[in-house]
Order: structure tokens, then C-alpha cells, then sequence
């Protein structure tokens, strides 16, 4: 019922930012952040001690079940206030069905995204429904945090570790499964990771004292650190055989399973990436792959990665060590074998 799937049919990048440019940003001192840095979420200061943090993320169906896609596109949604450290308060469905459909199949939707966002101490509120012919289902998620706690992707420093909490793929194993090429491996993984929610991760992050961070969603993991580069005005060198990937996802990357948000995020003008000889085809193609739920990316201080690669482990979530930060203002992705 869908052209694309989850946050694979963002529109592109270069699309956006050329309609952002056109747009005026607010101006005002309790704002403390926009649409400007390409963050996750906005914040707003409301008192000295407290900021409102504030994001909304919807999309077209990435699985057939419904329950479970409206899993997928809460946690997905929710992920954006923990990759900058905020608590989730609570949310606001946002949701398009078509008029003829089956109103039970909108309804398990609504339920297994109400389950999920509960899980993750985040009630839904209410929300605001349309018409139309294809799917469409996420969440406007409110939350909050100290204003001086707050994760950004401007907060990151030559030496800082690149560390992944969560593998890259599932953009090529969805992908594949609705070719129907798809590794039933590799599918049910990626149905894991999108269902796995990020908060153990944030945490982990502030226990660790970690002041950059962003969540690897429809741009891949390649675009979403160069908005972290850009932002922090550093260089970044990757090791392509470091990144985690979703079992499987790497054969079926080398049989030629891309999707069209990858070909978009590759063909971005902005992003500055450069890679070695030495380094797999297809594991260049799987650094644009769009996630949807995808992990967070933290950078940190070098004497505090072990820090927090005991905080993540205490808490179950992933901890890949991928590269590191460089002094290279112009913002190049060096990618290494």
C-alpha cells in the first residue's frame, strides 16, 4: 500500500535543506534550538533548570503487520528526544488512513504504537487523523530536559570516539523482503533493532558525560554524522569494517538491494566523504542505507569511552566503536577499510 517504507521515503536531503534555506528560523532568547543545526528535536527554555524538547516523525508502513509498524513508528519517534537526552512526557498520534479501509487495521496501528511509546514511559495523548489513500502513522513527541544537559550534534571535538549503539541495514533488509529477496535472518533482526528503544542508550550516554550525540535515521549513517561535523566544524575518518551491520544485510547489499533513499543520500552536493582503496562496494552503500529506529551516534572524549562503553553494556544497548573525530573544519568523512 506504500511507495517507500519507514524512513526510507523521507524527502532527500538536498530537497530539504533547499527548502529550509528559503524558510525564516524564530528568533527569540527561550529558543534554544531550531531547525537551523539539522538536530533532532527543537528545545525551548522554560525556566532556568528546565527545557521543553519537541520533535514530530511519521511515515509510510516498513512491515505489513500493523501493530507492528505502529510499534516501529513510535520508538522511531521517541528516538529523536533521546538522542538529545530528554525525558518523553507524552505524545500526540499523527495518522493517515485510507477512507475505505479497515478501521480494525487502523486501530491495531494506534494500539501497538500506544504499547510501544508506553513501554518507553511516554503515554499518547490524542492526535489528528486524515484521509488518504496510502498509510502513514507516527508520533509529535514532547518531552523535557536541564537546559544545560541537553545532546547536540555541535558538541563534538577532534579526539572524540564515534561510538554506534545500534548495527546499520535495515533499510536493504526491508527492502529485499518486499522484492521478495529477502533473508528471513536478516529481516527478523531488522524488525528487532526498529523495535528496540534508544532510552538505555541516552542514558548511558548522560551516566558517561557524552555531549554530542544524534540518532542514525533516513539520511544513514554517512549523512547523519556529516550534520555532526558540520555542526561541530570537525573532520571525521570511519572504519567501514567497524560499523555494525544487520546479519545478512551485507550479501544482500553486494546483490545489488538499495533503496531509493540511499541513492539520495548518496547524491547529497553536501556530504564530504572520501573513501579509501581497500574498501567493499557494498559496504559504502550500506553507510547511506536509511535506518528507521536506527541507533544513536555518540561521540565522546577518548579518556571517556571506556566510561561508556561500561554504561551501554550495563544497560543492554550496543557499543560499536566506528572511527573518530578529526581537526578538519571543512567537514570530510574519510571512510577506511
Amino acid at each position: 500500500m506504500a511507495r517507500g517504507g519507514g524512513c526510507g521515503c523521507k524527502l532527500g536531503r538536498s530537497a530539504l535543506a533547499t527548502a529550509l534555506s528559503m524558510v525564516p528560523e524564530a528568533a527569540h532568547p527561550d529558543a534554544l534550538i531550531g531547525f537551523g543545526g539539522f538536530e533532532d528535536a527543537a528545545v525551548y527554555r522554560v525556566r532556568e533548570d528546565l527545557a521543553i524538547v519537541a520533535s514530530v516523525d511519521f511515515f509510510t508502513p516498513i512491515v505489513d503487520d500493523p501493530a507492528t509498524f505502529g510499534a516501529i513508528a513510535a520508538t522511531n519517534a521517541l528516538s529523536d528526544l533521546h538522542a538529545m537526552g530528554a525525558t518523553p512526557a507524552f505524545a500526540l498520534a499523527v495518522a493517515a488512513h485510507p477512507g475505505d479501509g479497515d478501521p480494525a487495521e487502523l486501530a491495531a496501528i494506534m494500539r501497538g504504537a500506544a504499547e510501544a511509546a508506553l513501554a518507553d514511559g511516554c503515554p499518547v495523548l490524542g492526535g489528528h487523523t486524515i484521509d488518504d489513500p496510502e498509510p502513514k502513522y507516527g508520533l509529535a513527541v514532547v518531552g523535557t530536559a536541564h537546559p544545560d544537559r541537553i545532546l547536540t550534534n555541535a558538541a563534538g571535538r577532534p579526539g572524540d570516539r564515534l561510538v554506534l549503539t545500534k548495527p546499520v541495514g535495515v533499510g536493504v533488509a526491508v527492502t529485499a523482503e518486499k522484492a521478495g529477496r529477502g533473508d528471513p535472518v536478516a529481516t527478523e533482526a531488522a524488525i528487532a533493532s526498529m523495535l528496540a528503544s534508544s532510552r538505555p542508550a541516552a542514558e548511558a550516554a548522560l551516566a558517561a558525560g557524552v555531549a554530542c550525540a544524534t540518532d542514525v535515521s533516513g539520511f544513514g549513517l554517512a549523512g547523519h554524522l556529516s550534520e555532526v561535523t558540520a555542526a561541530s566544524r570537525v573532520g571525521a575518518t570511519v572504519s567501514a569494517s567497524a560499523v555494525p551491520l544487520v546479519p545478512g544485510a551485507r550479501e544482500l547489499a553486494r546483490e545489488g538491494i538499495m533503496t531509493g533513499g540511499a541513492q539520495r543520500n548518496r547524491a547529497f552536493a553536501g556530504l564530504r566523504l572520501e573513501v579509501a582503496d581497500g574498501v567493499a562496494a557494498e559496504l559504502v552503500d550500506l553507510l547511506h542505507d536509511p535506518q528507521t529506529s536506527g541507533g544513536l551516534l555518540l561521540a565522546v572524549p577518548a579518556e571517556r569511552a571506556p566510561s561508556l562503553r561500561r554504561e551501554l553494556e550495563a544497560r543492554g544497548a550496543g557499543a560499536w566503536e566506528i572511527g573518530r573525530l578529526t581537526d578538519d573544519p571543512d567537514g570530510r568523512i574519510v571512510v577506511a577499510p
